[in-house]
């Protein structure tokens, strides 16, 4: 299949807290989204592999996305080496998205950016014909995304832009709360973490709401680039 949108995150709920508004408004736009997780976040203070696996498939219903993989790296310990840049790159020519969305440049968990830039290293290599890859034993095309965008997540970083996802907060939100045990829960009897701190899932919509204030919009979230954004004409700026 292929996809007009990749979206890749170190961890699972790294999509959904990050760019999950965005995946959701191009989805009812028509657009062909998935979603590779890098790990299962089996490192989290908080629920199980187990648990998460099932959050996770209960996230990408409420998105409506078309696929969602993980690729079983290890949490915590995954490099931005061969091995693993090679797995990335197997996705990348697997679904040859336009689009590849992928964590914040910097973060305060290592996994974010290191995760980063493993991506954006693969999305390059992953146009070089001369790198051979295989899937279900078929030698794969070349391809490279137009364009990799990164969302930002527990950093405040300035985007270089945004998008209005005035209509899909509430499908944002509904997202990240299938991961009900990772966040705040007043019931809940597990260690209190950053994430899991009223404030933290607050700010997620606090967040939203002030990129969205900037630019004349209720709710916005936003992205880096790698490169110049280019636009048709001035018409297509607001």
């Amino acid at each position: 299949m292929k996809l007009d949108i990749l979206a890749f995150g170190a961890h699972p709920d790294d999509v959904e807290l990050g760019c999950s508004g965005t995946l959701a408004k191009e989805v009812s736009l028509g657009k062909k989204v998935g979603i590779i997780d890098l790990t299962r976040g089996e490192l989290g203070t908080r629920g199980s592999v187990a648990i998460r696996n099932a959050e996770s498939a209960k996230a990408s219903a409420i998105l409506g996305v078309q696929v969602r993989e993980n690729l079983d790296m290890r949490d915590g310990f995954f490099a931005n080496d061969e091995a693993h840049q090679l797995k990335i790159i197997e996705m990348i020519r697997k679904y040859q998205p336009e689009i590849v969305l992928c964590n914040a440049i910097q973060d305060r968990h290592i996994d974010h950016g290191k995760g980063s830039q493993l991506v954006s290293d693969a999305c390059f290599l992953s146009g070089l014909t001369k790198i051979e890859t295989q899937h279900n034993g078929q030698q794969q095309a070349a391809w490279r995304p137009k364009v990799v965008y990164h969302y930002i997540q527990w950093q405040t970083i300035t985007p270089d832009f945004v998008v209005d996802i005035s209509d899909y907060m509430t499908q944002k939100m509904e997202a990240v709360q299938a991961y009900a045990s990772q966040f705040y829960d007043p019931n809940s009897k597990e260690p209190v973490t950053p994430i899991a701190s009223k404030n933290f899932l607050e700010s997620i919509q606090y967040r939203a709401q002030d990129l969205g204030r900037l630019v004349g919009v209720t709710y916005a979230e936003g992205f880096t680039t790698e490169r110049y954004v280019t636009v048709n004409s001035l018409g297509d700026l607001k």
